[in-house]
């Protein structure tokens, strides 16, 4: 066990570094700059601040020196957004927003996908069956910004029976939470039907049939917990983006979250910001996949965690 995690996290830091080289070169090789904008400033001036953020030097030095920084943990400051404010700072006070209102969505997917998808399984072929999935293949077509929108034009536009900005009570959080939780749940819901009807024609189950069990404590006993390991695997980086805010979600309803700021971050160019934020965002799904490695073990104790993974 204490091998594979050694194994995991030296993957993960192989791969947070990959993805770090990778934003940096990408991001630095399309046209423009962070200094650039309708009102361009005077070349001299332009020469001074690529100068005074050490922009002027070849991109192989800036990577060096941009990794260097890294090791001992300051992510720089921004350029433009808020200029020369540490983006560790930023990312502080931006994540907690996002975390808030990701919490409730991850909830509502989990408790609300997996029944669904128990309930589902076990009325296969009935008509309660075809209308959840029904549901749950227009969850995961419709795209996020989409869900988003239509909620703001019924609830906030039309009918005014909520607010469409802002948190700044408990029903600002309604439409939020639900657009960011409606794809993975119909999505988690789909998982857990299929993997249970899997389940349900294994072995061990025909045998629970022949002792005489009850059929729903079958499914929802021993069908469930086998049928969670896809789901689970899902659920690790479906956590690590929803907490981190939904980019488009956060900006539908203007939450001054993570996501939100992300693309703003973009827009604007500002370097640090930018790899700041992808290097959290990469940084917190590594660690969600890895939890998810562990949680497998607490699922199914027939799984064996060592230097060489499954066993």
């Amino acid at each position: 066990m204490a091998g594979y995690l050694i194994k995991r996290v030296l993957m993960a830091l192989l791969a947070l570094l990959i993805i770090t080289c990778v934003t940096f070169v990408v991001m630095n090789l399309v046209p423009g700059g962070p200094f650039l904008s309708e009102k361009a400033p005077s070349p001299e001036v332009l020469a001074a601040l690529e100068a005074k953020y050490g922009l002027d030097k070849p991109l192989g030095e800036q990577l060096v020196n941009y990794l260097k920084d890294l090791l001992h943990g300051d992510l720089g400051v921004s350029f433009r957004m808020q200029k020369n404010r540490p983006v560790t700072t930023i990312i502080g006070e931006m994540f907690p927003i996002s975390a808030k209102v990701g919490v409730f969505a991850v909830l509502n997917a989990v408790i609300l996908g997996i029944p669904l998808g128990c309930l589902a399984a076990y009325n296969r072929g009935k008509p309660i069956d075809s209308i959840l999935r029904v549901i749950m293949t227009l969850g995961i077509s419709i795209p996020s910004f989409v869900v988003a929108t239509l909620l703001l034009v019924l609830f906030s536009v039309n009918l005014k029976i909520l607010p469409g900005t802002g948190l700044a009570s408990w029903k600002n959080y309604l439409m939020p939470c639900f657009a960011l939780s409606f794809y993975p749940m119909c999505y988690i819901g789909r998982m857990t039907r299929s993997s249970m009807l899997d389940a349900i024609n294994a072995d061990y189950i025909r045998t629970a049939r022949a002792k005489g069990l009850p059929s729903r404590r079958i499914i929802f006993k021993h069908a469930l917990r086998n049928s969670l390991i896809p789901v689970v695997t899902y659920i690790g980086p479906m956590t690590a983006y929803i907490l981190s805010g939904g980019f488009v979600v956060e900006t539908v309803f203007s939450i001054p979250g993570l996501g939100r700021y992300f693309i703003q971050s973009i827009l604007n160019r500002d370097y640090p910001i930018i790899m700041g934020t992808t290097i959290f965002l990469a940084a917190f799904v590594i660690v969600m996949n890895l939890l998810v490695d562990v949680l497998y073990k607490v699922i199914d104790p027939r799984i064996t965690l060592g230097s060489g993974g499954e066993a």
